[in-house]
């Protein structure tokens, strides 16, 4: 990622997926803390989808991980949306990964969370067939969306992947989805005691 961001690209986009998400998040934090201030170069951004943050950052000793969320949440370094979407039963759908862990600063930025509405942004005949093969909407995210009808902000991952907006141009000007998750539910909200 480093290296990516001394070279001439529009944005370097890092993706994690389920529980690739909170390593991107993780990874993120620490190439922020890297550039110690520098700024300048191609835009940072993040996109987690389905993810399952929780698993890792309620855990009595994920202190660093804790410390990495509170720590991106607000930075003005990146932009970093997440998408999940009540249809997946293998990811904390629509649960603010940074406010459910109970880290979030009163000057919260990130992330900016959306759903994939897989109800509403499948056609009714794949969201019939994928309804109950939870392992495979898990995956989704990765996958075509078939039924988006040129609906502009709405989730695509090859429009956001291969696409020529960069992650915050494409959805900076959204709302988080009205049933986010914010209330703070981790009973262990202790921080890395040399998180920057």
């Amino acid at each position: 990622v480093s290296d990516a961001l001394i070279e001439e690209w529009d944005e370097v986009l890092l993706i994690g997926h389920s529980s690739g998400a909170h390593m991107a998040v993780t990874v993120m934090a620490e190439v922020i803390r890297q550039r110690n201030g520098r700024t300048g170069g191609p835009e940072l951004s993040l996109l987690t989808l389905g993810h399952v943050v929780p698993m890792i950052s309620f855990l009595p000793a994920a202190d660093g991980l804790r410390s990495d969320l509170r720590y991106l949440s607000n930075s003005d370094r990146i932009g970093w949306v997440d998408v999940t979407a009540p249809g997946d039963g293998c990811s904390f759908a629509l649960c603010d990964p940074v406010a459910v862990t109970g880290v979030a600063p009163p000057d919260q930025r990130w992330p900016l969370v959306l759903s994939a509405a897989f109800s509403q942004t499948l056609s009714p005949s794949l969201w019939r067939s994928l309804r109950r093969r939870y392992f495979r909407l898990h995956f989704q995210y990765l996958c075509a969306f078939d039924n988006l009808s040129g609906r502009k902000g709405d989730y695509d991952y090859f429009a956001v992947t291969a696409g020529p907006l960069t992650l915050v141009d494409r959805f900076g000007d959204r709302n988080p989805s009205a049933s986010r998750i914010v209330t703070p539910l981790s009973p262990h909200r202790s921080l890395a005691v040399d998180a920057a």
